[in-house]
């Protein structure tokens, strides 16, 4: 006579569609246990008795209670047989459902006090695409078709060292692309073991204050700089020192009685500003970060965008092995969720430097930056670039011809060059350029307050303002939009410029 447990799994493996018996018969006493046919402690049939009262082979009956017994739906007791568990696993891996309106009071979270004070000086924007978010490329213009042939090709038999954690501070194919590249089109003066790949220029200037500052140390920022940069440094407990920055770039004090540990500067292209710091004072920081032990961190974020004149050549390049230590990124030149940047080191922090990168980091992407090399090796970057040079040159005289012709000449920056991904729309000092991103902001119109990017009181007022992603035809809309935010803000700002 069949048992009543044999019956209902009887009926159950009815139910089950897998193609493989054993999965059938796994599925069909699981489900029972779950809906509560096989309620806890249910006693099974013995392997022999089931195996003849299904018509089944021992073997299958055994490999379904040894899987049924190893993720815990069942319990097998010595001389007694096996039993249905009390709890099943499914139920301690679900969470609880909450109905709508219930809560739990949580206990409050602590921070520490660097992570409250980060909290409270966020200032990346939630969006980040759209007119006229700085520092954005036009991210639709980059040959994904070509870049994804390369990937898909060289991840069809890929190495496993291309699958591994990275140790050598990147592939070292995109370290020898890079450094022929950058020696032709930035004067860089580098060797591949120099170059360090990273996930953009955060992760390298806080590899940088982790290694060369301890606590308490000085670093000197540009004023205004980029809140990226300052944000990094606090959170490694550096002490910040702003140095003002004018039309030949940032201003070093003539004397200083204790140089800073590390001095930051965007030389080519001054970030937010748009300086080109001069030659002399070039040298003047290079002599004074060799005389007083000092290291200079050069940001060459996106100095390929010039559109007109020479390029300007990179500050590392002025002197034998400079004490310079020089930053660069794609986010820029391709796009920012690759996710990929370098460091060009000083011959005498190569090694160690990469080392630290390799245990903090644990760097990878390899197989991306394998297929970069080979973009970088063909020709593509280079011709990639040439393109965008054209095509944001065209965009940023467009946006300046609507800045001329709206408020008129003067509305822009006089520090500002024709080079970058963004520009300055100057605001009177009376101006609340916060009060008039945070309302554009609202509209979708993501310009930046210009005023939010120095760290003393002595403050310029205007937007920033990037135009690589903005196609012309939406260009002038987006601006009119501006334009009525600001007049809603402070209606004499217009009249005032």
């Amino acid at each position: 006579m069949r048992s009543l447990v044999a019956d209902l799994l009887a009926v159950r493996l009815g139910e089950q569609q897998d193609e493989l018996l054993h999965k059938r018969l796994y599925n069909a006493i699981r489900l029972s246990i779950l809906d509560g046919s096989l309620p806890p402690q249910c006693r099974l049939p013995p392997t022999r008795d089931l195996a003849r009262e299904l018509g089944l082979s021992r073997n299958t009956i055994l490999t379904v209670y040894e899987q049924l017994l190893a993720e815990g739906y069942v319990l097998s007791r010595q001389g007694s047989g096996t039993f249905v568990a009390d709890v099943a696993p499914d139920k301690l891996l679900s969470a609880p459902v909450m109905a709508p309106g219930e809560h739990i009071d949580a206990p409050p979270v602590s921070y520490s006090s660097r992570g409250k004070w980060l909290l409270d000086h966020i200032s990346a924007s939630p969006r980040q695409w759209g007119a006229f978010i700085p520092g954005v490329p036009d991210v639709n213009a980059f040959p994904h078709q070509l870049f994804s042939k390369m990937q898909a090709r060289i991840s069809r038999r890929p190495t496993p060292q291309r699958l591994t954690y990275s140790s050598q501070g990147g592939t070292p194919e995109l370290q020898h692309a890079l450094a022929n590249y950058l020696r032709v089109a930035r004067s860089v003066q580098c060797s591949p073991e120099q170059v360090l790949i990273t996930e953009g220029i955060h992760q390298a200037i806080d590899l940088v204050a982790r290694m060369l500052c301890d606590s308490g140390d000085e670093a000197w920022v540009e004023e205004p700089s980029y809140w990226g940069i300052r944000n990094v440094l606090q959170m490694n407990d550096v002490k910040i020192c702003p140095v003002p920055v004018d039309s030949a770039g940032l201003v070093p004090p003539e004397r200083t009685s204790a140089a800073p540990r590390l001095i930051f500067v965007t030389p080519s292209h001054q970030y937010p500003l748009g300086a080109v710091m001069s030659l002399e004072r070039r040298q003047r920081l290079l002599a004074l970060a060799r005389q007083n032990g000092s290291w200079i961190v050069e940001d060459d974020y996106d100095s390929e965008f010039r559109f007109s004149g020479q390029p300007i050549p990179a500050l590392q390049g002025l002197m034998p092995d400079p004490p310079v230590i020089y930053i660069g990124t794609f986010s820029k030149t391709l796009y920012p969720g690759l996710r990929l940047g370098y460091v060009v080191l000083p011959r005498a922090l190569a090694q160690e430097m990469k080392a630290a990168h390799a245990e903090l980091y644990r760097g990878g992407h390899s197989l991306i930056q394998a297929a970069l090399a080979e973009f970088i090796e063909a020709g593509h970057y280079s011709a990639h670039i040439r393109r965008m040079r054209l095509l944001y040159g065209r965009r940023r005289a467009f946006l300046t011809g609507l800045i001329t012709r709206y408020l008129g000449p003067q509305a822009l920056s006089d520090f500002s060059d024709n080079a970058g991904l963004h520009l300055v729309l100057n605001l009177p000092q009376e101006a609340d350029d916060i009060a008039i991103a945070k309302r554009a902001n609202a509209r979708d119109i993501l310009v930046r307050p210009l005023s939010s990017y120095y760290l003393t009181e002595n403050r310029r007022r205007g937007l920033l303002m990037g135009f690589a992603c903005v196609p012309e035809e939406k260009m002038e809309g987006a601006f009119k939009a501006l334009m009525q935010c600001i007049n809603d803000v402070c209606p004499q700002a217009a009249e005032g410029l």
